[in-house]
Protein backbone atom coordinates (compact mmCIF):
# COMPACT_ATOMS: atom_id res chain seq x y z
CA UNK A 1 0.00 0.00 0.00
CA UNK A 2 2.93 2.46 0.90
CA UNK A 3 5.65 2.84 -1.71
CA UNK A 4 9.46 1.58 -1.24
CA UNK A 5 11.70 4.07 -0.67
CA UNK A 6 14.23 4.36 -3.97
CA UNK A 7 17.17 5.14 -2.11
CA UNK A 8 17.09 2.40 0.46
CA UNK A 9 20.83 3.38 2.14
CA UNK A 10 19.30 7.19 2.98
CA UNK A 11 16.56 5.12 4.89
CA UNK A 12 16.31 5.78 8.48
CA UNK A 13 15.90 2.92 11.26
CA UNK A 14 12.58 3.39 12.79
CA UNK A 15 14.50 4.32 15.94
CA UNK A 16 15.38 7.42 14.47
CA UNK A 17 12.46 7.99 13.07
CA UNK A 18 10.83 7.97 16.54
CA UNK A 19 14.02 9.92 18.15
CA UNK A 20 12.97 12.47 15.79
CA UNK A 21 9.43 12.70 15.80
CA UNK A 22 9.71 12.85 19.93
CA UNK A 23 12.79 15.78 19.98
CA UNK A 24 10.51 17.86 16.81
CA UNK A 25 8.69 21.00 18.03
CA UNK A 26 6.65 21.66 14.87
CA UNK A 27 5.49 19.72 11.62
CA UNK A 28 3.26 19.88 8.74
CA UNK A 29 -0.02 18.30 8.73
CA UNK A 30 -1.14 17.24 4.85
CA UNK A 31 -4.91 17.29 4.53
CA UNK A 32 -7.53 16.52 1.77
CA UNK A 33 -8.31 20.71 1.26
CA UNK A 34 -11.31 22.27 -0.22
CA UNK A 35 -12.19 21.58 -3.88
CA UNK A 36 -9.60 18.65 -4.06
CA UNK A 37 -6.63 21.06 -3.39
CA UNK A 38 -4.13 19.74 -0.89
CA UNK A 39 -3.78 21.14 2.18
CA UNK A 40 -0.77 21.72 4.58
CA UNK A 41 -0.58 23.42 7.86
CA UNK A 42 2.32 23.82 10.18
CA UNK A 43 1.18 22.77 13.48
CA UNK A 44 2.48 21.60 16.88
CA UNK A 45 2.44 18.18 18.27
CA UNK A 46 3.17 15.74 20.39
CA UNK A 47 4.29 12.10 19.66
CA UNK A 48 3.50 8.75 21.86
CA UNK A 49 5.04 6.28 19.77
CA UNK A 50 2.79 5.06 18.18
CA UNK A 51 -0.16 7.97 17.57
CA UNK A 52 0.61 11.81 17.34
CA UNK A 53 -1.88 14.71 18.80
CA UNK A 54 -2.75 18.09 17.82
CA UNK A 55 -4.60 20.67 18.81
CA UNK A 56 -7.15 22.50 16.74
CA UNK A 57 -10.69 24.73 17.14
CA UNK A 58 -13.38 23.04 16.50
CA UNK A 59 -14.36 24.73 13.27
CA UNK A 60 -12.28 25.85 10.48
CA UNK A 61 -10.29 24.71 7.35
CA UNK A 62 -8.68 21.22 9.64
CA UNK A 63 -11.52 19.62 10.77
CA UNK A 64 -13.90 20.30 7.49
CA UNK A 65 -10.76 18.33 5.88
CA UNK A 66 -10.58 16.08 8.32
CA UNK A 67 -14.08 15.08 8.45
CA UNK A 68 -13.71 14.79 4.37
CA UNK A 69 -11.17 12.36 4.58
CA UNK A 70 -9.69 10.58 7.83
CA UNK A 71 -6.08 11.01 5.74
CA UNK A 72 -3.11 12.49 6.35
CA UNK A 73 0.42 12.71 6.04
CA UNK A 74 2.44 14.63 8.88
CA UNK A 75 6.32 15.82 7.46
CA UNK A 76 9.05 16.69 10.30
CA UNK A 77 12.21 18.62 9.23
CA UNK A 78 15.25 17.26 11.80
CA UNK A 79 17.67 19.31 9.77
CA UNK A 80 18.10 21.25 6.56
CA UNK A 81 21.61 22.60 6.35
CA UNK A 82 22.20 24.11 3.31
CA UNK A 83 26.09 23.10 1.60
CA UNK A 84 26.64 26.08 -0.83
CA UNK A 85 29.66 24.95 -2.42
CA UNK A 86 28.23 21.42 -3.32
CA UNK A 87 24.21 23.15 -4.64
CA UNK A 88 22.98 20.62 -1.79
CA UNK A 89 21.62 20.14 1.76
CA UNK A 90 22.07 18.15 4.37
CA UNK A 91 18.53 16.78 5.09
CA UNK A 92 17.03 15.06 7.40
CA UNK A 93 13.35 13.86 7.71
CA UNK A 94 10.23 11.98 8.49
CA UNK A 95 7.02 11.46 7.32
CA UNK A 96 3.88 10.03 9.29
CA UNK A 97 1.06 8.42 7.23
CA UNK A 98 -1.91 7.54 8.54
CA UNK A 99 -5.75 8.48 9.73
CA UNK A 100 -6.87 10.97 12.00
CA UNK A 101 -9.91 11.11 14.36
CA UNK A 102 -11.72 14.33 16.66
CA UNK A 103 -10.96 13.07 20.50
CA UNK A 104 -14.52 12.81 21.41
CA UNK A 105 -14.00 11.37 24.93
CA UNK A 106 -13.27 13.66 27.87
CA UNK A 107 -10.46 11.97 29.62
CA UNK A 108 -8.77 10.89 26.37
CA UNK A 109 -9.10 15.05 25.14
CA UNK A 110 -7.34 15.63 28.64
CA UNK A 111 -4.90 13.22 28.29
CA UNK A 112 -3.79 15.06 24.74
CA UNK A 113 -3.46 18.22 25.74
CA UNK A 114 -1.64 17.56 29.34
CA UNK A 115 0.86 15.88 27.11
CA UNK A 116 0.88 18.72 24.44
CA UNK A 117 1.62 21.25 27.33
CA UNK A 118 4.23 19.54 29.45
CA UNK A 119 6.00 19.10 25.87
CA UNK A 120 6.01 23.06 25.08
CA UNK A 121 6.22 23.92 28.83
CA UNK A 122 7.76 21.49 30.75
CA UNK A 123 9.14 23.52 33.58
CA UNK A 124 5.50 25.03 34.22
CA UNK A 125 4.06 24.11 37.31
CA UNK A 126 1.06 21.42 37.18
CA UNK A 127 -1.39 24.07 39.03
CA UNK A 128 -0.69 26.78 36.00
CA UNK A 129 -1.03 24.08 33.66
CA UNK A 130 -4.16 23.23 34.36
CA UNK A 131 -5.49 26.16 35.04
CA UNK A 132 -4.12 27.43 31.17
CA UNK A 133 -6.10 24.19 29.91
CA UNK A 134 -9.33 25.44 31.60
CA UNK A 135 -9.19 28.51 30.04
CA UNK A 136 -9.01 26.87 26.49
CA UNK A 137 -11.34 23.87 27.24
CA UNK A 138 -14.42 24.95 25.78
CA UNK A 139 -13.16 26.02 22.26
CA UNK A 140 -10.23 23.57 22.28
CA UNK A 141 -10.70 20.41 19.66
CA UNK A 142 -7.48 17.49 20.06
CA UNK A 143 -6.87 15.58 16.91
CA UNK A 144 -5.43 11.90 17.21
CA UNK A 145 -3.29 10.13 14.06
CA UNK A 146 -2.93 6.80 14.34
CA UNK A 147 0.26 6.33 12.08
CA UNK A 148 0.08 3.27 9.78
CA UNK A 149 3.65 3.83 7.89
CA UNK A 150 6.78 5.94 9.11
CA UNK A 151 9.37 6.86 6.56
CA UNK A 152 12.37 8.70 7.54
CA UNK A 153 15.18 9.90 5.08
CA UNK A 154 18.47 11.54 5.39
CA UNK A 155 21.01 13.07 2.34
CA UNK A 156 23.68 10.49 1.66
CA UNK A 157 26.12 12.90 2.61
CA UNK A 158 25.16 11.99 6.33
CA UNK A 159 24.91 7.90 5.94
Amino acid sequence: MFREMRRKRQKLAKEKCDDILYRGTSGVLALHGDDGYPYAVPISYVYTGKKLWFHSAKAGHKIDAVLRDAKASFCVIDQDRIMPEEYTTYFRSVIAFGTIRILEDEAEKRTAIEQLAVKYAPDDSEENRSRAIEQEWKPLCMLEMEIEHLSGKQAIELV
